[in-house]
């Protein structure tokens, strides 16, 4: 028997994708925004695909801090660019 495998939606360009091909940012309770490679910390979470464009937009347009309800600080989007580059790709992205 074949497994469901789950799905997330990319807070910047809504598109659903399995969720190891996202990254997840989580605000936990104290306020902080910190990356979640597990997938299982506490806390407000919101996902970004790993698509650079994606990254572009969610900085120009601000989804991710919507999503998050805070301010992402400037050494966070550094980290988050070089989780995109160790991210799978996704099969219609190529």
């Amino acid at each position: 028997m074949i497994r469901k495998q789950p799905q997330r939606i990319c807070a910047v360009c809504r598109e659903s994708k399995l969720k190891r091909e996202l990254i997840r940012l989580v605000r936990d309770p104290e306020g902080n925004i910190s990356l979640d490679p597990t997938g299982k910390k506490s806390g407000r979470g919101a996902y970004l695909c790993n698509n650079p464009e994606c990254l572009k937009k969610a900085r120009k347009q601000r989804c991710l801090e919507r999503s998050l309800k805070t301010p992402i600080p400037e050494e966070l989007w550094e980290q988050i660019a070089v989780a995109i580059e160790g991210l799978p790709k996704n099969e219609s992205d190529e």
